[in-house]
């Protein structure tokens, strides 16, 4: 199903994802550095933000979500939780 076969109705976030048909692997990559390739891909994404919001609130353990590996998730959860 292409996008634009897509019921804007119906759809959900990762439906309308930069993501969308490319080869997930690329999104578990080994290592900081081969993270890249998948972040270049979510830096324009329309749905970045659900994305990563997902990711945080599963507390997803792998792959980039959102733009943001683990380590980056990790980061920002500890950060948010930092008293005001």
């Amino acid at each position: 199903m292409s996008i634009q076969q897509i019921n804007p109705q119906e759809a959900k976030w990762w439906d309308l994802g930069a993501c969308r048909g490319l080869d997930a692997s690329i999104f578990y990559p080994d290592d900081e550095a081969e993270a890249q390739a998948a972040k270049t891909v979510c830096d324009d994404c329309a749905v970045k933000t659900a994305c990563l919001d997902h990711a945080l609130s599963f507390r997803e353990k792998s792959g980039v979500w959102g733009g943001a590996t683990e380590r980056d998730r990790r980061r920002i959860l500890r950060h948010r939780r930092r008293p005001a």
